[in-house]
């Protein structure tokens, strides 16, 4: 570890000194350089154009509109490299590379094809901060890009839906099951917004991480599509992009007045009582100054019963720019309210699609963002970009649960304590025969218990589950870039550091209560707080977490990119990160009596360098070979350091208990592949990959009890090839890819199966263990994924475009040794999701420059599908009454019923709208 971290200071040193030693002589260079664009349509007539050139060490931009003959001269350029980006109505838009090196005029013919979408962004962010950009040709990894043309046409909802509709490699969970809410995997890890999932994709907005600092989730709620200029999805354990980058780095850069100007507004109903509307305005002066404004808003009643949800997103951006220098400042603020009622047990979807298992689950995120970015070139060769932010994420959540230790209980009979309890308490009416045959949701017993304070915890059916989680975090970070020719071949340096400090207050709450036949839970004066809750096991009941922590990550990195030869380009990368976890217990300090056994208390820190290599051939100007190495390292969120005791086991992954230390999960990844030219017509690639994680963190169970804890173990593995195809041809666009992903265990492990019929149980239904065994498939990745979109450019003016998503079958959670099968008695149910293909469509029609016209439709031929799937007990008979002890006694103790809880994809829906642009 020492040795790596020198070799990085060896870098950074070097690379200060060079930027030193070159700087008296590069300055003294004049850039007066020209660039004559041509634009034309695919039968070869000139076209009239909006165009921007856009100098990427500086991020100074530059607008134009190419004259009758579809011709515009831009004079006065800096030396450099520039992104040039050309549109029209009817056309695909077109973004291409550009390189000013000489007095001499470049000359850039641009031929746009019909189509709204564009397939290639030929200029990819190499770094979380912007001026480090390589053509796609120059990054040693399958990158896929979109601007926002094709993120608007595509008809998504938000970023992780585009992801999925488009992207290879990418399939979404939708555990939660609300559309804002959903899992995002690639390449078999995860960005989710759930917390206590195992995240593994870094998220970037404008320089800034988006992964939050409890958990590392990410809510898609927060990010404003309507805003997004461009999207990139940057794949393996990339170092540059720092914590969590295990699978991949999705970066993202939002809209400015002068790639986004001037005023659109967008209004749209449809199916589910869905209502939206977006508004954006941008534009810029010729002081330099520019500005840009977004709002949206989402209201939605939701497929499934009792589920609304309400997103509001606004999103500013104030910008100047001069020369070289360009400032920029954005605010950002969403306040949404999200019901997502989640998995169903797969008898209740089969009687009714739009039904739910138990109710609220109400999430609200409240969220004020500020960012300001500056960028400064010296000169053509010499920039340096920098930025600092600050957050606040306020975060409340309230589920109704069925509480599942009462399954296994007496919940129905009371005793003469209990009558004497309910009458001392004024109540009268109360049945002398209580049965699950004639009280099929029963609440005495628990009335009586709660006024007893004896077993609430046991006899009582629901639970509502309150969290309440406030974040506040800073950084900034800033880079150089220096650019050299040496022997005419160029060589491009970057460096940098970046340093987050984020604080949290998570607490966490339980009520007792019981269920009612609406699967609604009513709250009784009962509460996990280790008195009135009572006891549960001979314990007292309690579940609540106060827990203030702090968190802190410095980063050191390096990146250069040099070609070797006209054909040849090898890059080096490294970044140091180490980061501090703090977590205070407000409860139970480490300090207090018993020595705070359990206590969230600790102080944590890791520290890693991780490297990188890439290498890339262009044998001809049409195919393009690359190979590269990269590691990248995730460390153990409060979520997981607070429930890391054996001898304190949790009961549920996102409880929290005790914190001996974790280590950090550190992933390596191969990848290799072919791809076609940037100058190709047709554009397809060919790869494969293979990432290795060690000291990965996985729930495991406990020696002591049923309940688990998590822990470092062994490895897991995340193989496969991938492979797309996209053309145009006359006025149809065909695209398609295919992903193979084997992703497994590595490792022997035992874990909890208590719903698992291949337990180690002493008998059906009662709690045990499994056994996970090398090569056994990870539950939730779908083997086999195939995307295919096909868009018709009918007219100038009217677009069609169509898309099919399909996936292969996929374990369930709690399935992790592929063993389980149903016997329909104690076990239902496959442990599996099973595969499914879903149809889009969607059409646009200009009536002129200023209305458009727009409609789609999801789930076209209205398929039932699910996107995952979890084992779990059930506490409801087949007509959907709760039940306990539904099995005879075992040895003194009940079995409990399994089934198989499945995640129900939206049924056929449509959308229409208008859109009016000024």
């Amino acid at each position: 570890m020492t040795t790596r971290i020198f070799f990085l200071a060896g870098i950074l040193f070097a690379a200060g000194s060079f930027v030193q030693a070159r700087h008296s002589i590069i300055s003294q260079q004049q850039s007066n350089g020209e660039l004559r664009v041509e634009v034309k349509d695919p039968a070869g007539k000139e076209l009239v154009a909006a165009g921007t050139l856009t100098n990427l060490a500086t991020g100074v931009s530059r607008s134009f509109q190419t004259d009758a003959q579809g011709r515009f001269t831009l004079s006065g350029l800096s030396f450099g490299r520039y992104r040039l980006e050309v549109s029209q109505t009817g056309f695909a838009a077109q973004s291409v590379l550009v390189e000013v090196q000489s007095a001499v005029p470049v000359v850039r013919s641009v031929t746009l094809t019909l189509g709204g979408l564009a397939f290639n962004v030929d200029v990819i962010a190499s770094t979380p901060l912007p001026g480090a950009d390589l053509g796609a040709d120059e990054i040693a990894a399958p990158v896929q890009a979109a601007p926002a043309a094709d993120v608007r046409s595509s008809n998504a909802l938000d970023v992780s839906d585009f992801l999925n509709r488009r992207l290879k490699a990418v399939n979404l969970n939708e555990i939660q099951g609300n559309p804002y809410q959903a899992d995002l995997n690639y390449r078999g890890y995860t960005a989710s917004p759930l917390l206590g999932t195992p995240q593994g994709l870094s998220v970037y907005l404008d320089g800034v991480r988006l992964n939050q600092p409890f958990g590392d989730v990410v809510s898609w709620d927060l990010i404003p599509r309507i805003a997004i200029a461009e999207v990139a999805l940057i794949p393996g354990s990339n170092p540059l992009f720092g914590l969590n980058t295990l699978g991949g780095a999705l970066v993202l850069q939002s809209k400015d007045g002068v790639n986004a100007p001037g005023t659109a507004l967008e209004i749209g109903g449809g199916s589910f009582g869905r209502l939206t509307g977006e508004l954006e305005h941008g534009g810029s002066n010729t002081s330099g100054l520019h500005w840009y404004t977004a709002s949206s808003l989402f209201f939605e009643d939701g497929w499934r019963a009792d589920s609304p949800s309400n997103v509001r997103q606004f999103f500013g951006k104030l910008g100047w720019q001069r020369d070289r220098t360009s400032l920029g400042l954005t605010v950002a603020y969403a306040n949404n309210s999200l019901i997502g009622n989640g998995l169903q047990e797969q008898r209740f979807l089969d009687r009714d699609y739009r039904s739910i298992y138990t109710k609220p689950d109400i999430t609200n995120n409240r969220a004020p963002f500020f960012n300001f970015n500056a960028r400064h070139g010296f000169n053509s060769r010499l920039a340096i970009s920098g930025n600092a932010y600050v957050r606040s994420i306020r975060t409340s959540t309230l589920n109704g649960d069925i509480n599942e230790d009462s399954l296994d209980q007496q919940i129905y009979q009371l005793s003469n304590d209990d009558r004497a309890a309910l009458a001392a308490a004024g109540f009268t009416g109360v049945p002398t025969n209580i049965t699950a045959a004639n009280t099929p949701f029963p609440f005495w017993r628990c009335i009586a218990q709660v006024l007893q304070r004896d077993e609430p915890s046991e006899k009582c059916n629901g639970l509502l589950n309150r969290t309440r989680n406030e974040q506040y975090n800073y950084g900034g970070s800033g880079q150089f870039t220096l650019v050299n020719y040496p022997n005419s071949q160029r060589n491009q340096l970057t460096a940098g550091l970046a340093f987050d400090r984020s604080t949290l207050d998570f607490t966490q709450s339980t009520q007792l209560g019981y269920l009612n036949p609406d699967r609604s839970v009513t709250g009784l004066n009962a509460f996990g707080d280790g008195v009135t809750g009572g006891v549960a096991d001979g314990e007292p009941f309690d579940t609540r977490v106060d827990l203030n922590g702090r968190i802190q990550t410095f980063s050191l990195y390096a990146t250069d990119s040099l070609a070797v030869g006209s054909k040849m380009t090898l890059s080096l990368s490294g970044r140091y990160n180490r980061t501090t976890v703090k977590n205070r217990d407000r409860i139970n300090p480490a300090s207090g009596p018993g020595g705070g056994r359990g206590s969230l208390d600790g102080d944590h820190a890791f520290d890693r360098f991780n490297p990188a290599v890439g290498l890339i051939w262009r044998p001809h100007r049409y195919l393009n070979a690359y190979v590269s190495y990269s590691e990248g390292n995730r460390a153990p969120t409060s979520v997981e350091l607070g429930c890391a005791d054996p001898e304190t086991p949790c009961k549920l992954p996102n409880a929290m208990a005790g914190d001996p230390p974790l280590q950090q999960v550190v992933t390596r990844t191969f990848e290799a592949g072919l791809r076609s030219g940037q100058e190709s017509r047709v554009n397809w690639s060919f790869g494969w990959f293979r990432a290795e994680n060690r000291n990965d963190i996985l729930f495991v169970a406990s020696e002591q009890t049923g309940f688990g804890y998590f822990k470092n173990f062994g490895k897991t593995r995340r193989q496969g090839v991938e492979a797309d195809l996209n053309t145009r041809i006359w006025r149809f666009g065909l695209g398609g890819g295919y992903t193979y992903l084997d992703a497994t265990y590595q490792s022997e492990e035992e874990v909890n199966g208590e719903s698992n019929s291949s337990s180690d149980a002493e008998a059906p239904g009662l709690e045990g263990l499994i056994e996970i065994e090398p090569g056994a498939k990870i539950p939730l990745i779908p083997q086999h994924m195939f995307k295919l979109f096909a868009d018709l450019q009918a007219t100038k003016k009217f677009s069609l475009n169509f898309g099919v998503l399909a996936l292969s079958s996929a374990f369930a959670r709690g399935n992790e040794n592929n063993e389980h099968e149903p016997d329909g008695t104690y076990y239902l149910g496959e442990g599996r999701s099973p595969g499914y293909a879903v149809a889009n469509f969607g059409a646009r029609y200009e009536l002129n420059r200023h209305v458009e016209l727009f409609a789609r439709v999801n789930n076209l031929f209205d398929n039932r599908y699910f996107t995952a799937a979890q084992l779990g007990s059930t506490g409801f008979t087949a007509e959907g009454n709760f039940i306990a002890r539904p099995f005879p006694a075992v040895d003194g103790e009940y079995p409990v019923q399994h089934a198989t809880f499945l995640a129900p994809g939206a049924p056929r829906a449509a959308w229409a709208g208008i859109r009016l642009k000024f």
